[in-house]
């Protein structure tokens, strides 16, 4: 719709009305064609679904077939062998697989409530004329063709082409980012053959604004998803969740670990035939075959770490609640691991990096006490006392908080000198006058644009008095008005006159005349005190800030270069420009700009999508309307949880509770430590699994049972699990913010982490195996391959312990563990419980007599746990070389 490059008379045409308004009957009709002025309400996720969901994870999809194939082994064992074999390797499988999914549903459970939002934002009732006559209806009644009234206070309910109005201004931040109301007009919106931005559409008013002055008539154009703000409920449900890196990386080695499962299925069974082959000179028998197929179940079930998805969803859900005491409030768990690798975060300006409030930050005047009188008493801005500031048009309440900064509160002025007339504002002459009794005399008061204001002064007020306002003198006040201005400052002038009488009649033409100029203020949103720091260690941790703006590209520009996000005009760029640029061109300079200005929500999810495409990690933070389909665009999108609209919060992964940029900084810190804490888990899980995989393998081709599948999902569930969750709360990194931003395509096993795997797991295997063959020999006084309750019960007893101790040896990836100044006291808990539940089930006899343990000596014990001891040295012997290669590097 271009109603706004038409004339009213036009427009009215074409939508078949007239200023009279519809009659009752057509607006039924047009109701059953263009249906309730609402937003489309988007799907919403039962609960059950969203349990299922977390059950899609790969992960799980592997544990859950581990979990059939092993029950199904085990119903055919115990028909086949006459009973025996128990299912509880099962039940740990499912109670892993249950207990993860609860714990994603909680700490993720969000209903998608970003159109039920913006639904709420829509007025109630509207004023419309009907019949010829006003009436007061149900919002979501309107149709196209019907005439509204809008008055101070009212929600605009409906996308509207403005028919007349007087002094009118709508608050339009949420929707386009504009820091401040939007006077009003009803003429036609000039061109020049190119589009017209949103925000410059000043005939123009949208559902979801409020009118914040004056008054007017509209015409309704557009209803429900035929809006602006239907456009964004549609960019919301057209945006697709995307996996974020971490998932991706679990998803990859997922993959991996299936395959590796299947691979030593088929090795150890075809192992297991040939070897009966070549012994018996004939193809084993049934049972046979279903007594290796259970073998090859059991290294299937040491090769997948069962604790790996419950231990990352308790890690980030413990970086959750570590970023809630930094006031970063996290409504999607993996978000808070993407924070950790962004590259870039797109920041909107109004409210987030400045404060959406107007504020007086510079005067020219010979009287200041005469400049913030006039300012304040000309103004329909109150101060409130109860609230501690001023309530009203913004930029008024900018001029009355200016006043009472400076000890004039407007309360007091007004007492002093009552209002007795006035002329209002009117955008036509951009002027307002009020008139005051003060003390006997008569003062009029009028404020407004520098160049309007001074077509009406023919004196100035001087330090040395009231003189005659010449070319010299308006040449200096036009040099401090662009001073200003180019600092993007909002400027007003204003001017006095003392009137011998009480004026006969309240008019522009007989007051706004022979004025005596008193002098400017400019006001401008200013930057959060916090911001410029935080962008400063953004810097320092190769994070980029991109400035998004629907403001001026002046007050943009200003803003930016204060905050160091920009250094020249040139890295700044229109959101009119950006409609000339096809995406493939957008990709090739999107890294030439910083700042981007007048900018409508479609933009915003370009240049997002851009950015994504360049292979950056992206965040968007904002709080309006307008930053909505962008967040959600974004892999990381961040809400503001104060001046945020529902929409925001609804749509975001973090919301910032109090508002602050340097919030996020915080919140990327932790971000990297928790990666890097997952990346810590996830080495000594795989690490522990390897080794019990080469441990039953070896142990299989040798002859005997080193451990059985119990053993195995006890070391994994109980064992390792503990410690891998306490390595989740390790101290981060000295330095980690000035480190750069890890690339999204790298690997879990990148940086080495891979051969660190592999020779850990060696290691530990080789512990264990010798723990069995001692343990054998110290049974049985010899040394020969068969099998040996002592041996596994020791061998049992070394992994555990072993997994324990290696924990330790995880707080510092190559950094000695001798040299940490702080301790993990988590970790020390953790390993203390494991050593009592190891022992436990070694030798509380019910317990043992389930996994089959005998009760070993003490001497056999000492050995177990001095062999498992010894993973210390050894790997701290590995990192000695590991750092003096890294040196000579």
């Amino acid at each position: 719709m271009t109603h706004y490059l038409e004339p009213k008379e036009k427009v009215l045409q074409d939508l078949g009305t007239d200023a009279g308004g519809l009659s009752s009957a057509e607006a039924a009709k047009r109701a059953e064609q263009y249906g309730r002025n609402k937003l489309a309400e988007g799907k919403k996720e039962s609960l059950l679904h969203r349990f299922l969901s977390q059950l899609a994870d790969p992960m799980i999809i592997i544990l859950l077939v581990a979990a059939v194939i092993s029950a199904v082994t085990t119903i055919v064992s115990n028909q086949v062998n006459g009973g025996g074999e128990s299912f509880a390797d099962v039940f740990i499988i499912l109670f892993v697989v249950i207990l993860n999914a609860v714990l994603g549903v909680i700490q993720e459970s969000k209903a998608e409530a970003a159109i039920e939002a913006l639904k709420d934002m829509t007025a109630a009732t509207s004023k419309v004329l009907r019949d010829g006559k006003q009436i007061t209806v149900r919002s979501e009644e309107l149709v196209p063709g019907d005439i509204i009234l809008l008055e101070a206070g009212d929600s605009v309910p409906a996308d509207c082409r403005i028919l007349e109005c007087a002094s009118l201004k709508i608050e339009e931040a949420a929707l386009t980012g504009e820091s401040v109301p939007v006077e009003k007009t009803d003429d036609v919106v000039s061109h020049d053959g190119k589009e017209v931005p949103l925000g410059d559409r000043r005939n123009m008013c949208y559902m979801g604004s409020t009118a914040v002055y004056g008054r007017g008539t509209a015409v309704v154009c557009g209803t429900g998803m035929n809006t602006e703000m239907g456009k964004i409920a549609s960019a919301l449900t057209a945006t697709e969740e995307e996996q974020t890196p971490l998932q991706k990386k679990l998803a990859g080695l997922s993959v991996v670990l299936t395959w590796i499962v299947l691979a030593i299925c088929v090795v150890i069974f075809a192992v297991e035939i040939l070897e009966s082959f070549v012994l018996q000179g004939s193809f084993p028998a049934f049972s046979e075959l279903l007594e290796f197929f259970m073998v090859a179940v059991s290294l299937a079930v040491a090769a997948i770490p069962e604790g790996l998805a419950a231990v990352v969803t308790i890690v980030l859900s413990i970086g959750v609640t570590k970023m809630s005491k930094r006031n970063a409030v996290i409504r999607k768990l993996t978000a808070v691991e993407t924070l950790g690798c962004a590259q870039v975060i797109c920041s909107d300006k109004t409210g987030t990096l400045t404060q959406n409030k107007m504020t007086v930050v510079d005067r020219y005047t010979s009287d200041e006490r005469l400049l913030v009188t006039a300012m304040a008493l000309c103004s329909d801005a109150e101060y409130d006392k109860t609230e501690g500031k001023a309530v009203g048009e913004p930029t008024e309440c900018a001029l009355v908080n200016d006043a009472f900064t400076l000890g004039y509160d407007k309360n007091e002025l007004k007492t002093a000198e009552p209002r007795i007339g006035e002329v209002p504002f009117d955008s036509g002459r951009k002027r307002m006058t009020t008139v005051h009794s003060a003390n006997g005399k008569i003062l009029q008061y009028t404020k407004g644009a520098p160049d309007e204001l001074l077509k009406c002064c023919s004196r100035i007020l001087t330090a040395d008095g009231i003189l005659p306002l010449d070319d010299t003198k308006r040449a200096e006040i036009a040099e401090q008005n662009k001073g200003m201005a180019d600092k993007a400052l909002r400027v007003l002038a204003a001017a006095y006159r003392e009137l011998d009488v009480t004026p006969a009649e309240y008019t522009a033409d007989a007051l706004e005349k022979d004025l005596i100029f008193v002098g400017l203020c400019g006001m401008i949103d200013p930057v959060r005190p916090e911001v410029k720091a935080a962008i400063e260690e953004c810097k320092e941790a190769s994070v980029r800030v991109i400035m998004i703006t629907g403001d001026h590209i002046d007050t943009a520009v200003a803003i930016a270069r204060e905050l160091g996000i920009l250094t020249d005009r040139s890295q700044a760029i229109m959101g009119m420009e950006l409609n000339s640029l096809s995406d493939e061109e957008l990709d090739r300079v999107i890294d030439r700009y910083s700042v981007y200005a007048r900018v409508q929500p479609e933009h915003k999810v370009r240049i997002v999508e851009a950015w994504k495409r360049r292979g950056m990690i992206t965040a968007m933070t904002g709080d309006g309307v307008n930053d909505a389909p962008s967040i959600k665009a974004a892999d990381i999108g961040i809400g503001m949880g104060i001046t945020g609209t529902d929409v925001t919060k609804n749509v975001a992964d973090m919301i910032l509770a109090d508002d602050n940029f340097a919030t996020i900084v915080s919140a990327v810190e932790e971000g990297r430590k928790i990666y890097a804490n997952i990346r810590r888990a996830i080495q000594f899980l795989l690490s522990s699994n390897l080794s019990e995989v080469i441990s039953v393998f070896v142990a299989t081709l040798l002859g005997f049972v080193i451990l059985k599948p119990v053993h195995l999902l006890w070391i994994n569930l109980i064992t390792d699990s503990l410690p891998a969750l306490a390595l989740g709360m390790e101290h981060g990194e000295a330095g980690i913010m000035r480190q750069k931003p890890r690339s999204s395509k790298e690997g879990i096993f990148s940086g080495g982490v891979g051969f660190d795997v592999v020779y850990q797991g060696l290691l530990v295997s080789v512990l264990t195996l010798a723990a069995y063959l001692i343990g054998h020999y110290m049974e049985a006084n010899e040394w020969v391959f068969t099998q040996s309750r002592d041996g596994m019960t020791m061998a049992f007893l070394t992994m555990s312990m072993a997994e324990i101790f290696h924990a330790f040896n995880m707080r510092s990836r190559r950094g000695s563990i001798f040299t940490l100044k702080k301790q993990n006291v988590v970790l020390w808990g953790a390993a203390a419980l494991a050593f009592l539940l190891t022992a436990g089930v070694i030798y509380i006899p019910p317990l043992a007599r389930m996994f089959d343990f005998s009760t070993i000596s003490l001497a056999e014990y000492l050995v177990a746990m001095g062999l498992a001891l010894s993973v210390i040295p050894l790997v701290e012997l590995v990192k000695l070389l590991q750092r003096l290669c890294a040196k000579k590097k």
